[in-house]
């Protein structure tokens, strides 16, 4: 028996009244829990912009703070997938010192190619992250617990590899990884009161710019096509606008000073690709899943061991890769590389969205979260404070952002 639609039914967007109009309702979508972290930036920027008469925003300034932030960074993306599942990982700093004199004894004392160091050194980590996740995923001791023993553990097998001293130089190709730039492919372009950049980096971002809009519009096509949900036409503009705004403003900066960073191309590629596992492939709705309610994922068929081991097998390769980036940044592996990197990396994490119970969280706010950390960094060694200063005030914004998350989880709940 076919039932009539209601009233309720013919509206716009519901029902067969919708499907015959062709035309998606409009509403204003702000999520304060997922923008304001994008919000909480830009004034933390326009507040040490104006503190330090600009100087953060020079073009050298600019690439100080993507290069000596970029192994956290890594860390971030890494750790972030660990949270959105429910755990934590306190190792990852121990892993990087571990990882990064394991690099360097390849590379010097053994002097293989460096190219057979490097993917000696993410298997390397891909071996420390299959140990703790299998204690993790198949013989159920907490998180907590597997990755504190490591913490101990992978700086005890640093000071066994190294014997307290440094180990280096590392190869140029490794130097320039971790502190190198692109080459001017096509010389520079005057830019008026900005002066002159260089174009092939000018002509990137505007690549990236162009193909992130792209990416939007077809997002917001798709929507419109199904009725569902979307922002005014205003709105979608700025909020494609505004990003694009910024990135070309960075990108350009750097283009000034000695063009992009490698660390900042290997940033934007892992960037993207994460991106990409989380919001379409099976895998990364199975770290939502699992996070978000382990109960509901077993009884879906989710390979939940599976998952939480595959977690930690990525972050151990993350984590190398972080350790090789520092012993390149410093041109030796150094038995006390890595210190309090697992607190910087957790943090960045927070502060950019996870949540404490786990379930919710994205790589780019991971990112977000860690550029925070870094221009609170570098903002207050511009203005000359000391190190107490900088950690009292990183550990306000970490407390801020987690007492946020609690207190929206209430506030909705109490809604409900």
């Amino acid at each position: 028996m076919t039932v009539a639609p209601t009233n309720a039914d013919l509206t716009v967007g519901k029902g067969p009244a919708g499907a015959a109009g062709g035309k998606a309702p409009f509403k204003l979508n702000f999520d304060l829990k997922q923008s304001g972290i994008y919000i909480a930036f830009a004034l933390i920027i326009l507040l040490f912009t104006v503190l330090t008469g600009g100087d953060l925003l020079a073009p050298q300034n600019i690439s100080n703070i993507i290069v000596q932030n970029s192994y956290i960074l890594v860390l971030a993306i890494g750790m972030i997938l660990i949270i959105i599942a429910g755990h934590i990982d306190l190792s990852v700093g121990s892993v990087v010192a571990a990882c990064g004199a394991f690099s360097a004894v390849m590379m010097v004392n053994w002097d293989l190619p460096w190219p057979i160091a490097v993917i000696g050194t993410l298997a390397f980590g891909a071996i420390i992250g299959a140990w703790q996740g299998y204690w993790v995923a198949y013989f159920g001791i907490p998180a907590f617990i597997v990755t504190l023993a490591g913490m101990l553990l992978f700086r005890a097998i640093t000071l066994m590899i190294l014997g307290n001293k440094g180990i280096g130089p590392f190869p140029e190709e490794v130097r320039t990884l971790a502190n190198g730039f692109t080459d001017g492919f096509l010389g520079n372009i005057a830019l008026g009161p900005l002066g002159g950049a260089d174009l092939f980096s000018v002509l990137v971002g505007l690549a990236v710019v162009a193909a992130m809009a792209f990416v939007q519009y077809r997002a917001r096509a798709a929507r419109i096509k199904y009725n569902q949900v979307v922002d005014p036409l205003w709105l979608f503009i700025t909020k494609v606008a505004v990003p694009a705004v910024l990135i070309m403003f960075v990108i350009i900066q750097l283009a000034r000073f000695r063009n992009l960073p490698w660390v900042l191309v290997l940033l934007a590629v892992l960037v993207v690709g994460y991106t990409v596992v989380t919001n379409r492939a099976v895998f990364g709705r199975q770290i939502y899943a699992v996070g978000g309610n382990l109960q509901a994922a077993t009884l879906s068929g989710v390979k939940v061991k599976s998952v939480v081991f595959w977690l930690f097998v990525n972050m151990g390769v993350l984590s190398a890769l972080a350790g090789i980036i520092f012993a390149g940044r410093l041109n030796q592996a150094n038995p006390t590389a890595g210190n309090s990197f697992e607190l910087d990396a957790i943090a960045a994490a927070f502060i950019g969205g996870a949540a404490v119970q786990g379930g919710v969280g994205k790589v780019v706010g991971a990112i977000t979260g860690g550029l925070i950390m870094g221009v609170i960094n570098n903002g207050m060694s511009l203005l000359g404070r000391t190190s107490e200063e900088v950690m009292l005030v990183k550990g306000a914004v970490l407390l801020a952002a987690v007492a946020f998350d609690v207190w929206s989880k209430r506030r909705t709940s109490t809604a409900r």
